[in-house]
């Protein structure tokens, strides 16, 4: 064959985004089956647990662990794309509940955290701030308070999705005021990963034989009596806290890099 031969049937950049669409669709529809869901599932956590395992930690976990113990219960917050290693670094005699969409696609997602020891709540809080108690949102936040004021901590992503990524939604700061209890701006990371740069919250994927840098910064109290102004204001210092902390992260695992 010659090379202009196989330059013509090569698949053009139009039809690799197409059948890259058609397979993620045919996917979807699989995922949904349960059985294929639970294996999915299982596998996902599987390849986690042995990720997380071959990492070196850059910090005792006794610090992060004392850090999320001292304010408990707390509100974990952490960003969409980032969420992966969340399950690990819970203190392990702390009872945590993670918020999750209500969509066919956050379902692997939901199984994947409950066969890590987290229990879930599936709602969302909606993709603009005057929407944030809709979508099922408020039922979600009127029972996570429920859980937190038996003893549950939440892990709760602060981002909403397909919206601005990086950008705090009301729903984590609504939380923090109706039930009294500090948002705890996180972050992990590892110095091998992979980044899905199409996907719209960049998406980061941790790759074994690494090292792993968990930061936990101070927590942030929002009132019960927070008007709409004070809950944006909160709203934005989590989003800088949030960053703060990955910031801190990358800093760590990069340093030892570089070392």
């Amino acid at each position: 064959m010659s090379d202009e031969d196989a330059e013509r049937e090569a698949p053009k950049p139009r039809q690799r985004r197409s059948l890259t669409k058609r397979l993620r669709l045919r996917l979807r529809r699989l995922i949904r089956h349960d059985r294929a869901m639970r294996l999915l599932a299982f596998l996902v956590e599987q390849a986690l647990t042995v990720i997380v395992a071959t990492q070196s930690r850059l910090a005792p976990r006794t610090e992060s662990d004392a850090a999320l113990r001292r304010h408990g219960p707390v509100i974990v917050g952490c960003w969409h794309g980032q969420h992966l290693l969340a399950p690990f670094f819970r203190p392990k005699d702390m009872r945590f509940v993670a918020l999750l969409s209500k969509n066919a696609d956050a379902e692997v997602n939901a199984r994947v955290v409950e066969r890590l020891g987290v229990e879930t709540v599936r709602g969302s809080g909606g993709r603009v701030p005057g929407k944030t108690l809709e979508k099922g949102g408020a039922r979600a936040l009127i029972a996570l308070r429920r859980r937190m004021a038996e003893g549950a901590s939440v892990f709760m992503i602060a981002d909403v999705s397909k919206a601005t990524p990086r950008q705090a939604g009301l729903g984590i700061v609504t939380l923090a005021k109706i039930s009294g209890r500090p948002i705890m701006p996180c972050a992990a990371t590892t110095s091998r990963r992979h980044v899905v740069r199409r996907s719209w919250d960049k998406t980061t994927i941790p790759l074994p034989f690494g090292r792993m840098a968990v930061v936990v910064g101070d927590p942030i109290f929002v009132p019960a009596d927070a008007d709409a102004a004070l809950l944006e204001e909160k709203r934005r210092e989590v989003t800088a806290a949030i960053e703060g902390a990955n910031r801190r992260a990358l800093e760590l695992v990069s340093a030892e890099m570089a070392a």
